[in-house]
This record gives C-alpha cells, structure tokens and sequence, in this order.
C-alpha cells in the first residue's frame, strides 16, 4: 500500500483568490535547524527541571541521557520519513501511509488538540511574568497582546515566522552557552569572591541517587515532556529548501547540541546547589547565578522564560496551524481550512488554532490564578502516543521500502535494532506512568481522548469512502 503526496487542489467553491496556492518553501536550512534547537528549549528546561531534580536528586542526570537518547532516536526517524516525503502534515501523514488513513487522522487531531491547548498556556504562564512586572497592567491584557500579536506573526507568511522563531531561538540558546560559561567558571573558581563548589553536592545529601531508581523512574517522566517540540522540523521540512537536504543537517545539529545543552546545564544545577534545596525547586537557573551576586539575576531569569514561552508559542502555533492544514487536505477538517493567501500563509488554519487561546483570555480577566493550572492537567500524555506512533509507522514504512528496495535520502542507523529499542523505551515508560497515579490519570484521559477521536474519525472515513471526491484535496490511499 503506497500513498501519493496530497496535493492541493482547491475546492469548487474555494474563492479564485485561493485557487492553486501552495505553501511557500521559504524556510533556509539554519532556520529550520534552530526552530527544531528552540523547539526543545523551553520553560520546561528553566522551570521544569527544578521539578525533576527534586525527585530524583543528582541521578536526574540519568534520567536526562534516558529521554535525551530516546528523543534522538524519534528524531531520526522523523527525518527518515521527512525526507523521503516531506508533508505539512509530518507524522499525520506517515501514520496514514502506515496504518491507514483513520490511523492518521487521529494522530493529527490529537496533536493538534494538544497544540491549541499548549498555545494557551503559554501565553497565560508569560503574560503571569509579564504582569508580575507591571501591576497595573491585568493578566488579561498581555494575554490577549501576546495571542494578537503572535497570531499576526504567523499570517504574514513562513519567512517572516522563520525570522522571529530563528531569533528568538538565538536568546534562548545564548542564555544557555552564557549560562553554561558561567557555571564552568564557578566550578574551577573562576569567578572572583565566589568559591568552587566542588562535586560534594554530587554525593552528598544522601548520595548521588537518594531516592533510589523510583526517583530516577518519576523524573523520567517529567524529564521526557521537556523534549516536546522538537518534532516541529518534520512539520517545517515541507516549507524548507531542498527538505531532504535541510532535515537532515538539523537534525545533527540539533541532536549533540541538545544533549550539550540539557545535560550540560543540569551538571552545573546539580554540581553547584544541593538537590534539596527549596531555590532549586522553585527556579533552578536563577539558583545558580543568585551564587554569583549578579545584580538583577531574579529579572534576567524572568525575562529569559518569557522568551521561551513566547517562542514555545510561536512554534506549536504555527504547527498546529499545518497539522489542521494537512487534515484538510486530506478532507478530515472543513475545506476551508486549507485555503492558502497570496503571501503562502494557511490564513484560516492559523486563525482557527488561535480560537481556543484568544477563548482563554477572557479567564485570564476572571480568574488568572487557576488558568495555568487547568490548561497544563488538560495536556495530558499525549507525546508519549506521538512519539509510539513515530516508532510504529518508522517500522513499518521502513520494512516496505527495504522490500521494494528503494533509496531513501536519509536512513535511520542502526534500523530495526534501535527502532525495536526506542519502543521497548516507550513502552517502559509507559509502564512507569501506570504506577504514578497523577501521571496515571493523565495517561488514561489521553488514551481515552485519543478512542473519542478515533471514533469520530473511522466515522467520517466511512461517509469519505462513500462520496466521489469532487475536486477536494486528499491524499489517496492506492
């Protein structure tokens, strides 16, 4: 079973103003490579990381080679597949090609369900900072700016949104090296008027493991869902130059600069404060520096999560905005939504993924303390289904292909051993998930959100199956 790309063919009713647009292939290879870069560094390594280390002590680093060597090998694959067909719709379409198109669509609905969601809570967690700054300005307000705002970015076309996401990616990655300077420099004493911590906080304070291999277990969990967003670089391959070319440079880039970052910059936490310490928990970065005496470190701090916020914003946004695009041409969301303006941006894609974060402004007036909170328990496990679906649909498409002997552009190493091992990963920590009941109840929501879309999806592949496609976009099923 093979599958043609989609193409897109517009609709009998779709206004001539759309008719035969394309997405742009605008995106140059460093922008791709540093939208996937920013995509991983997020408030969940600033902020989320404090959590991991509280429950897992020094021995959160074994947990962070874990997910970082299993985010790795998704990403291999998804360049793999990417390469060899470079879709809007990424993943989505891979799932089809594989399992079929039910398959597929219900992947692409529960990502997207998952980005709109996220778009929210990170515009409500930076607009939080940002009012905590200016006390006469209500939440509501830098939410509702913030959701304008980047809502404008992502219509004036994938150039510009490879511009703003490429910058943005540049601060965060320079508050990382700048991070990781300084805290070398504490470590050999360096730093004049602040003594080296040596590694006693490595073993001290109850060992290196002090919560044993259930710590290292519980931080794995919370440490896999700080690599979401990396995925976004199979979405923007289908807008890159020469995408064959482009996924495959980013993801090598991308691969060793993640675990540099990440591994790098929680030795430097754990190394220079005591895993139990209530200032790890609460902001770990701004722990650190606070040893330096910088003044205004607490602001520096501040300003660097809200420009990963917003930029963790800017990019599910704009994947969600492809996800929906790709289900609509695939006749899986309204025929409208794949309408694409003069300027190569899916208009009514963007302005539908946005609908739910500009909904949630309104709360941001009403109740701002409980809004964070609601939209993050919503969230659930939905990556660890993305991320199984990967391995599964990499598995399979690769077996086809090595059948028919084709050459892809770019080949998963190791394959099938490395797959077969990513999955026996996944399904371990899924097992984990089980026996954590707050990670446990999520996991069973998702899996239940995931049965209500499938559902409904089966269902509309039927009435699919019996109506002649009439011009509609799709793509075909041989």
């Amino acid at each position: 079973m093979t599958t043609t790309k989609s193409t897109a063919t517009p609709n009998s009713h779709e206004d001539a103003l759309g008719a035969g647009r394309r997405l742009h292939q605008s995106l140059s290879p460093r922008q791709l490579t540093m939208m996937g870069l920013g995509g991983a560094i997020g408030a969940g390594l600033f902020i989320g990381s404090g959590q991991a280390i509280a429950v897992a002590g020094p021995a959160v680093l074994i947990s962070y080679a874990v997910a970082g060597f299993l985010v790795i090998l998704i990403m291999f694959m998804l360049a793999e597949m990417a390469a060899n067909d470079p879709q809007s719709g990424a993943f989505s379409v891979f799932a089809e090609k594989a399992f079929g198109a039910t398959a597929g669509a219900t992947l692409g609905w529960l990502y997207w369900v998952q980005l709109v969601v996220v778009i929210a809570a990170e515009a409500t967690g930076a607009a939080a900072i940002v009012a905590a700054w200016t006390p006469a300005v209500p939440q509501g307000v830098w939410a509702f700016v913030f959701m304008a705002g980047f809502t404008l970015v992502n219509l004036l076309g994938v150039r510009h949104y490879g511009s703003f996401e490429f910058w943005f990616a540049i601060l965060k990655v320079a508050a990382i090296i700048i991070f990781l300077g300084i805290g070398a420099m504490m470590m050999f004493g360096l730093l004049p008027g602040v003594p080296s911590p040596g590694l006693g906080n490595l073993v001290e304070h109850g060992g290196f493991a002090p919560e044993g291999l259930l710590g290292i277990s519980a931080a794995l969990l919370v440490v896999m869902f700080t690599f979401g967003g990396t995925e976004i670089i199979a979405i923007a391959s289908a807008e890159s130059r020469d995408p064959a070319v482009s996924i495959r440079r980013a993801v090598r880039s991308v691969m060793w600069r993640i675990l540099v970052f990440y591994i790098g910059s929680i030795f430097i936490i754990v190394a220079c404060l005591p895993w139990n310490s209530e200032t790890v928990a609460a902001g770990p970065f701004a722990a650190v520096l606070a040893l330096t005496h910088i003044p205004g470190v607490d602001v520096i701090m501040s300003v660097v999560v809200v420009v990963a916020l917003l930029s963790a914003l800017n990019a599910n946004l704009y994947g969600a905005s492809r996800i929906i695009f790709s289900l609509s041409e695939r006749r899986f969301a309204p025929g409208a939504v794949s309408r694409i303006a003069a300027n190569g941006a899916p208009r009514v894609a963007v302005l539908c993924s946005v609908a739910f974060g500009f909904i949630t402004v309104i709360f941001n007036f009403l109740a701002p303390e409980t809004v964070l909170p609601t939209l993050l328990n919503i969230v659930g496990s939905t990556l660890v289904v993305l991320w199984a679906t990967v391995t599964a649909s990499q598995f399979v498409l690769r077996r086809r292909a090595d059948a028919r002997g084709e050459q892809l552009a770019a080949r998963m190493p190791g394959f099938p051993v490395l797959t077969v091992l990513a999955g026996v990963l996944l399904a371990g920590i899924v097992t984990l998930t089980l026996f954590s009941a707050g990670a446990r109840e999520q996991f069973l929501a998702t899996v239940g959100l995931v049965a209500v879309i499938a559902v409904a999806c089966a269902l509309r592949q039927r009435v699919l199956a019996k109506r002649p496609e009439s011009g509609v976009a799709a793509a075909r099923i041989e």
